[in-house]
């Protein structure tokens, strides 16, 4: 496995500005398509390298390319599984597009899925019509200006140390619980970027590049 290489997970949530998410993708990209993700090929113009589904939601395509049809009555979601795969064929950085939108229960899920690569050393990005998703955590993480606003939110249940330098509201040493969710629509001093970190543990940042 070529370690440069990186596997996009599309799944089968709305993508209305496929332009948008097009300028993420990379030629050397590996694309698993998820079952009805299968209704992006032609807008995000990427050709899939395997195709995964138990095919309830979306015919399946029956393309000369690899497809693993999963059952019906499963633990993994379609999404989750090609996650799976793609770990076991050997990527380190993963993109998931087309995994969030109307069902939240599909949407908390596959957040989860940040916290799972995560866990595994792995790099996680999700990308939807209006923000970038990932965890941050010990190793700080850099946000330009060209995000009008970031936040920052514990989904795990512990997040101690933080730390925020060059935004309007900067932290120090701070907690954030998931009682008290205060991390919500900070901004990046103009002309800068702010940098934040978890000291121990780790939380979800979203960076809104719609403003």
């Amino acid at each position: 496995m070529d370690s440069g290489r990186r596997c996009v997970i599309v799944g089968g949530a709305g993508i209305n500005d496929y332009e948008l998410i097009r300028v993420y993708l990379r030629d050397n990209d590996y694309v698993i398509y998820c079952d009805s993700g299968l209704k992006h090929l032609e807008g995000l113009k990427a050709l899939p390298g395997l195709i995964v589904g138990d095919f309830d939601s979306h015919e399946n395509p029956h393309m000369d390319v690899e497809t693993i049809v999963l059952p019906t009555v499963k633990d993994d979601t379609d999404t989750v599984y090609a996650v799976k795969e793609g770990i076991k064929r050997g990527f380190d950085e993963f993109l998931l597009v087309g995994v969030i939108g109307a069902r939240l229960d599909h949407t908390l899920g596959n957040l989860s899925i940040l916290l799972y690569l995560d866990s595994l050393g792995k790099k996680g990005l999700i990308v939807d019509d209006y923000s970038e998703m990932e965890i941050v955590g010990e190793r700080p993480v850099s946000i330009s200006e060209r995000f009008p606003f970031f936040s920052l939110l514990n989904i795990t249940g512990k997040a101690r140390g933080i730390s925020i330098t060059g935004a309007k509201y900067n932290l120090e040493d701070a907690e954030i619980t998931t009682k008290y969710q205060y991390g919500v629509s900070n901004e990046v001093t103009p002309g800068g970027e702010a940098v934040v970190s978890v000291g121990d543990g780790s939380l979800l940042l979203i960076k809104d590049f719609r403003g």
